[in-house]
């Protein structure tokens, strides 16, 4: 059984792996998918709508003959990664309490 990922939480996700170091699109597919079932034909839209709103922002460097995109966390986008950080253990830790909790209901 899998859980749905959110819009929300795929931004979280890629905004946090983003944050550890700036990185390309197919490497941030692959290491999205060590925990979740995504595709690239879904992250990229997801790249790009953080690049609008200003919390990725890109850059290109050559690599092999040809251009790879990175992608930058700015200050804005670690701003919201902040929130979205505080939101997540507040989230996890009411769906710890239903799921994990072995005590009675009341």
């Amino acid at each position: 059984m899998s859980f749905p990922v959110s819009a929300g939480l795929l931004d979280a996700m890629v905004l946090s792996i983003v944050d550890r170091g700036d990185t390309y699109g197919y490497e941030i597919t692959q290491y999205i998918r060590n925990a979740v079932d995504v595709s690239e034909s879904t992250l990229y839209p997801v790249l790009r709508r953080l690049q609008k709103s200003d919390l990725l922002e890109t850059y290109d460097r050559e690599y092999m003959g040809r251009n790879r995109r990175y992608y930058h966390v700015t200050a804005k986008g670690r701003t919201a990664l902040s929130e979205y950080r505080n939101d997540w253990s507040e989230h996890k830790r009411k769906i710890d309490g239903i799921l994990l909790s072995e005590g009675e209901r009341g």
